[in-house]
């Protein structure tokens, strides 16, 4: 059995090497603080690198492709949460429109309704006042009152006077005396348009028969020639039996074109005309309408009734 000597010494041995121990934790409880310090930069640090990274991150297109989808979400989050609002505005404006609308219906047919009312109060008004035993007009005769009592016819009214043209003044200005007292109403007068053709334009007409030229007549010596079998009245005579004694005229008319620049452009031109003739005009073996101007042009040819003879519109050339 160990002495209390030995005991007293073991435990000195193992005093020092307490105090050992605790330098040590000491030691250790001072480098703790250090130890903290380097864990608290190397963590500022790494937020540092990772704050950088993310700075460097939102410079990318990426980035900003993602900052305004963001936006776009906002917005549309806020248009969503705004829409119902605008939908009650409308849904408020419409429902006073359709007020008004009916508001006003209403009014208008109520409108009618008391013109109508009015109407028909005027019409009874009317209805009773007036007399059944009074007629518009003067009250007939006693003869006549009589008269159809016994079942007779009454007179009849007199004729009024007719104040209206008769067409006896347009006949006596467009007829002609003649010697022996009697006179010849003329068929045709000239219009408003009639003209002298231009001396440059020297129009001709010639009378074939057969393959001979019979006559040649001056067509710018005059506005007019009136054809036909009545010599006393006519201006180129054709003696055919099938010819009307007016059969037909050649007149030379004023008329007036605008080109394609919208200018006025006058000329006098001859045209054919048929009074109503028994037998009928042909222009280049076409029969012409009756009472209806037809525009002759150069080389053209006219037949008047069943005659063979021929007549040619030729234009001078200018010199």
């Amino acid at each position: 059995m160990p002495s209390e000597e030995e005991n007293d010494g073991g435990a000195r041995r193992r005093r020092p090497n307490d105090d050992q121990r605790g330098e040590k934790e000491d030691r250790d409880g001072r480098s703790k603080p250090s130890d903290r310090g380097s864990h608290r930069h190397e963590r500022r640090r790494s937020r540092e690198r990772r704050d950088q990274r993310e700075r460097r991150r939102s410079r990318t297109p990426e980035a900003e492709g993602q900052k305004s989808r963001s936006r776009d979400r906002d917005r549309r989050r806020d248009r969503d949460h705004d829409r119902p609002k605008d939908e009650d505005r409308d849904r408020d404006r419409d429902h006073r429109r359709r007020r008004s609308r009916e508001g006003r219906d209403s009014r208008r047919r109520r409108h009618d309704r008391d013109g109508e009312d009015r109407d028909k109060d005027k019409e009874d008004k009317q209805i009773i006042k007036r007399d059944p035993l009074k007629r518009s007009g003067p009250l007939p005769s006693q003869q006549d009152s009589f008269a159809v009592t016994n079942g007779e016819e009454p007179e009849k009214p007199k004729e009024k006077p007719n104040f209206g043209t008769s067409g006896v003044l347009a006949a006596a200005s467009n007829s002609v005396a003649q010697m022996d007292g009697t006179t010849i109403t003329l068929k045709y007068h000239e219009p408003a348009e009639a003209r002298k053709p231009s001396p440059r334009d020297q129009w001709k007409l010639f009378v074939f028969k057969g393959g001979d030229v019979a006559d040649t007549i001056d067509l710018s010596a005059r506005s007019c020639w009136l054809v036909g079998r009545e010599a006393a009245v006519v201006d180129l005579p054709a003696e055919h039996p099938s010819i009307s004694k007016q059969h037909a005229v050649i007149q030379f008319r004023y008329t007036e074109k605008r080109n394609e620049f919208g200018d006025k452009l006058g000329k006098v031109k001859p045209y054919l005309i048929d009074l109503e003739s028994a037998n009928g005009t042909i222009l280049n073996d076409d029969k012409i309408p009756d009472s209806r101007y037809l525009e002759i042009r150069d080389k053209d040819m006219i037949q008047f009734g069943h005659s063979t003879r021929e007549y040619v519109v030729m234009l001078a050339p200018r010199n």
